[in-house]
């Protein structure tokens, strides 16, 4: 026994040493516009004294290479230097990457620019902020989320603290364009809490991201301005790439935490195929308590991918991509403990719910290089996303201090309110890109049939405690609504078809203009309308640092599908109209520090508002405007550390048109302050610290009522709202910090993390809950989020 327990203990501490052997770095330079490879570019691996030359297709090798990590430098005549922050040499094992490169845009001395996909090209050159695939990972507080990543750039706000969908300059977190390996797709989120106010849309967002940590390779995030290939949304516009499975060798990974588990598998089937694959499940009964949360809600959700790339022959590249995201949230009576004040914060109060829903997509993008200098490509897609909610409320019996006694003996009911959501759309883009001496042309044509299946049943009249002065009710001494079935039940089943189709050019007027004139041609088959949005952008160099960037343009965005579900034949909701000026100066002080200042300005037209709270009646009548400044100075990873600090300031109103007068929007915050940062001192470990702050989100004032039904034995309150958003929630200040410890293995790599979200443990409220039976109202917000756990990669 003594031997068998010395043996293991070696065979453990043999795989905890790092071995002595090497690994290999492949890969293929391709032009990032126009896909075509680049021959002769030097690939040099730096502190290892080791390069090669990229052949005559793109492809590049290096061998013998010691395991470790390592950054690489990539040069070439006529194409900006790229420099990759960091790849990891495994023994034994190869780094398979297809990298893109950008072409040279100026004759002037450029410096080398350390960029992830998207920055300084030409294309775009209104700001755009990119992140790696490292500093996704290393972001603090995010925990691999993406969507949480992004709430740390200037313009950006996040919607809360428990939600990682995000705003972008005055709009909604359902106003931007999400491509994901070229693919359209509009809710990038899980939870997100159609139905809960009143059984009409939470502005909030999700509350976690489709995608598991390190599926997604790399970002590039727009924030406005973008060019004419991209629209049905006007905000912003983020492009997420899949990572693609390595052509040489298999490599696993797994991760376990505090709230599920996600493993990876990533490697080559064939000759010409390689597949990535990732599946994760997430359940929060342990983190709740951890928390030490009364009454802890149900939430499980898994997300489940994969993507196969084939290179078919020199011209053409296909690639594959599927997945699979359900969720199961629930709150039934069983779940509330009695004794719990439900005015306490997060408590949830009277509300009852049992949530299905699940998103899939599956979709093709064929990649053909026609000549030296085009390139088409071709996807077709299908999603579909299925939603099933009840909504239901107990009433419960309170003690004297408004703690619940046995939930039981109270009268609740878990179906009082029934949601169904039902998408499809199956769809198809085409986009062509040709390359002459001074000029770039894209086209293309987007179609796509959607299909909605739509469903809202309330089971019998309902009161509504919550009013506007200005809505309508049967006499002025009524401090309450009545939410009739009839006002409110919606059926929907219909289908419709939406195309679009677009010119866009980059044309290089001289050594230091560049513009980009688009327009943009979009039918939508709900509304029956059709719709033209010209655009233009540009950049000035003012030297061989500095440039100046402008783009104006007209940007419509279709209305809700649930929105326009709940309309009658009759009322076809339009799709609204913004109108953008973008004004900006970036100053790159370095090969890896950048300095942008942008102002910015939208004008909004046809905004779709609801006239009264309790009809399902919605119109266009709404109009509003923004404005705002941003700046912001990033250090890209290099040299082991990477960081930026910015601030932006915005304001954003709305006129509903409806007797309140103009109002500051849901997402309106004058104020936003971010800094972050991260440092790697060595191979083992990882140090990484996130310091947000932002103005308070605008919230009601209101005036409360009581005994608002005459009857003492069923004693309620109402809240009057008397100005829209016409007070602001608490500032909002959270502190992130990060810490990984990596040990490398003899075939692979051991790493444990600790990730701590709002590690000062205030709590940000995101949003007041009114509790009719206590006139009071509950707080939604977060306060620590803590994660911690282990990665094994193989």
């Amino acid at each position: 026994m003594k031997n068998l327990v010395f043996t293991m203990l070696l065979s453990v501490a043999g795989m905890l040493c790092s071995a002595q052997t090497t690994g290999s770095f492949k890969g293929k330079l391709i032009e990032q516009t126009t896909k075509q490879p680049i021959a002769g570019a030097s690939v040099q691996i730096e502190k290892a004294q080791l390069g090669t030359i990229s052949d005559s297709l793109g492809f590049f090798a290096v061998n013998n290479i010691p395991a470790g990590t390592y950054a690489v430098t990539i040069s070439s005549v006529g194409y900006q230097t790229k420099y990759i922050s960091e790849i990891v040499i495994t023994a034994g094992k190869t780094y398979y990457s297809e990298i893109e490169v950008i072409q040279q845009i100026t004759s002037l001395n450029d410096v080398v620019v350390r960029t992830s996909r998207g920055e300084n090209n030409p294309l775009t050159p209104v700001s755009t902020f990119s992140y790696s695939r490292e500093e996704i990972f290393r972001n603090p507080g995010a925990q691999g989320d993406i969507m949480r990543a992004l709430s740390s750039l200037p313009g950006v706000v996040s919607s809360g603290a428990q939600f990682s969908a995000i705003a972008a300059r005055g709009q909604g977190t359902q106003d931007n364009v999400y491509m994901v390996d070229d693919i359209p797709m509009f809710n990038l989120s899980h939870l997100e809490a159609e139905g809960f106010n009143s059984g009409f849309n939470d502005p909030n967002g999700g509350r976690f991201s489709i995608f598991a940590p390190r599926v997604i390779d790399n970002v590039q995030f727009q924030n406005g301005g973008f060019d004419a290939v991209y629209g049905r949304r006007s905000s912003s516009y983020l492009g997420l790439g899949i990572k693609e499975g390595n052509r040489e060798t298999w490599s696993f990974a797994g991760q376990f935490d505090l709230i599920g588990a996600t493993l990876i598998a990533d490697g080559p089937v064939s000759k010409k195929t390689s597949v990535f694959s990732s599946a994760r499940y997430q359940n929060f009964s342990l983190l709740q308590r951890v928390l030490n949360l009364p009454n802890p809600i149900n939430i499980s959700f898994g997300d489940y991918l994969i993507k196969t790339t084939t290179q078919l022959n020199a011209k053409n590249k296909l690639s594959f991509i599927a997945m699979y995201n359900p969720e199961a949230p629930r709150r039934g009576i069983d779940d509330i403990e009695p004794g719990y004040d439900i005015n306490d914060d997060n408590s949830g109060g009277t509300a009852l719910f049992d949530h299905t829903g699940r998103k899939a997509l599956i979709g093709a993008n064929l990649r053909t290089l026609l000549n030296n200098s085009s390139v088409l490509k071709n996807v077709l897609y299908f999603r579909s996303s299925t939603v099933d909610n009840n909504f239901g409320n107990f009433t419960p019996l309170l003690s004297s201090g408004d703690s619940v006694l046995d939930p039981k003996y109270g009268r609740y009911e878990n179906d009082l309110r029934h949601i169904k959501n039902n998408q499809r759309e199956i769809g198809y883009r085409s986009i062509y890109t040709k390359r002459f001496s001074k000029l770039t042309l894209t086209a293309g044509i987007d179609a796509a049939m959607v299909d909605l299946d739509y469903e809202r049943l309330l089971k019998r009249t309902d009161t509504v405690y919550t009013f506007r002065s200005t809505d309508q009710r049967p006499g002025p001494a009524q401090y309450y609504q009545v939410l009739d079935p009839s006002l409110y039940n919606s059926r929907f089943n219909d289908r419709a078809f939406n195309g679009s189709g677009y010119v866009t050019a980059s044309w290089k007027v001289s050594s230091r203009v560049t513009l980009n004139p688009g327009i943009r041609y979009d039918y939508t088959g709900f509304a029956e309308q059709h719709t033209v949005s010209p655009r233009l952008s540009g950049s000035i160099l003012l030297g061989d640092k500095h440039s100046v960037n402008f783009a104006s343009g007209i940007y419509y965005q279709d209305a809700g599908l649930s929105d326009v579900a709940g309309q009658t034949a009759a009322n076809k909701l339009k799709n609204e109209r913004s109108f953008q000026n973008i004004l900006g100066y970036k100053y790159q002080f370095s090969s890896d520090l950048k300095l942008v200042v942008e102002g910015w300005h939208k004008q909004f037209d046809d905004v779709v508002v609801q006239p009264n709270r309790v009809q399902s009646l919605l119109n266009n009548n709404g109009t509003g405007h923004a404005y705002g400044a941003d700046i912001s100075l990033t250090k890209r990873l290099s040299q082991q550390w990477y960081g930026a600090v910015s601030y932006s300031y915005m304001e954003s109103k709305r006129d509903d048109h409806n007797g309140l007068g103009e109002y500051d929007y849901t997402f309106s915050i004058p104020h936003n302050f971010s800094l972050l940062g991260s440092y790697k001192p060595n191979n083992k470990w990882i140090l990484s610290g996130k310091f947000r702050y932002s103005t308070g989100r605008p919230a009601d004032e209101y005036i409360v009522h009581a005994d608002v039904l005459n009857n003492p034995e069923m004693l309620r309150y109402s809240q009057e709202i008397t100005a829209i958003n016409g007070r602001r929630l608490n500032n909002y200040i959270s502190l992130d910090v990060r810490v990984d410890y990596n040990v490398p293995m003899k075939r692979g790599v051991f790493s444990a993390f600790v990730d701590l979200a709002n590690i000062n443990n205030q709590f940000n409220v995101n949003t007041e809950v009114f509790i009719p039976n206590t006139g009071k109202v509950y707080n939604v917000g977060l306060g620590v989020f803590p994660s911690f756990g282990v990665r094994v990669e193989l």
